[in-house]
């Protein structure tokens, strides 16, 4: 599964979210139109009171001489062929023509300095970025697997600013941005590429890339930069799902099985397949849910919990509810529960959704 040596390379970048604005052109001539303007106005003034001014050439300003005038007077050229001489013109230049070479000079000059600026803002953007975040999560792959397992997290109440999307289509990255999300374009097999996501200090990473092979690969690149986040993957063969998990992975999700047993079971009872459904979309009917046991609940059995309990989570063994050994709960105990999905974050932090194929 070695990289292939002719296998083009992904300009990696990170890319933060921003609001929609115009595009640079429209930008600019948006600018041009509000420095017509201004050349126009200047040009209104200069005609109505040209019996103020004096031509060197012929001693008359005409329609043309008012134009000539307002642009080398607007752009501070100042030739000095055509003068205000009366007290009134030179009271107008003082009191309007004045204003509008500097509102002049001001769109000119602030759209240079706009594209100078920007991206100065947009690299202390980035600095204030790596230095906030931690504790976040990085999501490979944006197509519809990744884009699941986004609106699940966001169901439970996690912000749009601890996600970080990575994907190789910088098409993709755009979509990312314009729904809110920080993207980081690059091929995520690539260690400097995660570094860039900042996926040292990530909580949990999910891998939903459309190979197989390259959902190994990253898992294997994440485990070396992060020995402590929890790794959640999708494969499309259940063959795969060993060696992801050999490669790091803490949960596998097999997708087409999945869907497939959803299929036939929904077959077997269209009623069953239903309640499936409902318990894989977070934030709507019932929700699968995983919280640690409470201290009124230790030491009693998986029965007497006000919640419908499924699974007992003690250490790194799963317990059925109907499990001799998983009663009575104990205070390091997590329990899966089937609870009514509400609309609202969860109150408590510690509850997390189980991951969703």
């Amino acid at each position: 599964m070695a990289r292939r040596a002719d296998e083009q390379v992904v300009p990696t970048r990170v890319m933060l979210p921003r609001r929609v604005v115009d595009g640079p052109a429209r930008q600019v001539a948006k600018r041009l139109m509000m420095a017509l303007v201004v050349l126009a106005v200047t040009v209104f003034i200069v005609w109505v009171d040209r019996s103020g001014y004096h031509d060197a050439a012929d001693g008359k300003v005409d329609l043309l001489d008012a134009v000539y005038y307002a642009t080398v007077t607007l752009s501070t050229t100042g030739y000095g062929d055509i003068t205000p001489y009366s007290d009134g013109a030179r009271l107008t230049n003082v009191v309007l023509v004045t204003p509008l070479r500097v509102l002049f000079l001001i769109i000119l000059v602030g759209t240079t300095l706009e594209v100078l600026t920007e991206r100065t803002r947009e690299d202390f953007r980035l600095k204030r970025w790596r230095t906030n975040l931690r504790d976040h999560t990085v999501v490979v792959g944006f197509g519809t697997k990744g884009r699941s397992a986004i609106q699940t997290l966001c169901a439970t109440g996690l912000s749009k600013e601890q996600i970080v999307v990575v994907d190789p289509a910088s098409k993709v990255i755009e979509i990312a941005n314009a729904e809110g999300f920080t993207g980081v374009l690059g091929d995520a097999t690539r260690s400097d590429v995660l570094r860039r996501a900042e996926l040292q200090k990530a909580r949990q990473i999910i891998i939903a890339t459309q190979r197989d092979d390259t959902a190994v690969l990253v898992a294997l690149t994440a485990r070396q930069l992060n020995r402590g986040a929890k790794i959640v993957a999708a494969v499309r063969e259940e063959e795969n799902a060993p060696l992801l998990r050999q490669s790091g992975a803490d949960a596998v999700i097999t997708s087409a099985s999945a869907a497939g047993r959803l299929l036939g079971l929904s077959v077997l009872s269209p009623s069953a397949g239903t309640v499936m459904e409902d318990l894989i979309q977070q934030g709507s009917g019932l929700d699968l849910v995983e919280r640690p046991v409470i201290k009124a609940e230790v030491g009693k059995n998986v029965r007497e919990t006000d919640d419908l309990v499924v699974n007992v989570l003690r250490g790194h063994r799963l317990l059925g509810y109907d499990d001799p050994a998983a009663s009575p709960l104990q205070l390091t105990d997590r329990l899966i529960t089937i609870v009514r999905a509400s609309n609202e974050p969860p109150p408590n932090p510690l509850h997390q959704p189980l991951p969703r194929p």
